[in-house]
């Protein structure tokens, strides 16, 4: 299972890349491979900010609809276009085509709760 060491993780099993005060994210690869097959994600074109701990989208996949959680609070910059056509690339390439927004985050101070890849790997392998 890939967790890279340049991430931020979620409890929610969201990832985070972060440059200066912006941050795509992304599901992880451990979530993805959880999920399935991914046929839709469902993301508010009109959204303007996402808020910490609430909902900002849904993924489907073939067994399940799952919620896509906002892991700090952030304007929203961009959506991937590309999942409209393509979801799968999710489970292809979760950290690379597959991010889902991109945002710029509002209060840096809420990165400081997120995990590291060893606190990921430790609550996914519990």
């Amino acid at each position: 299972m890939n967790i890279p060491e340049n991430l931020k993780y979620t409890k929610e099993h969201e990832w985070l890349k972060i440059e200066e005060n912006t941050a795509l994210i992304g599901i992880t690869d451990f979530a993805q491979g959880e999920l399935g097959d991914i046929v839709f994600v469902d993301i508010d074109s009109d959204m303007d900010e996402i808020i910490k701990g609430e909902p900002f989208g849904t993924i489907e996949a073939v067994k399940t609809v799952s919620d896509l959680f906002a892991p700090c609070n952030g304007k929203v910059l961009e959506i991937n276009s590309k999942l409209e056509d393509e979801p799968e690339l999710i489970n292809s390439d979760p950290y690379g085509e597959g991010w889902i927004i991109k945002i710029e985050i509002s209060n840096p101070d809420e990165l400081n709760e997120l995990l590291n890849n060893t606190s990921y790997q430790a609550q996914i392998t519990a």
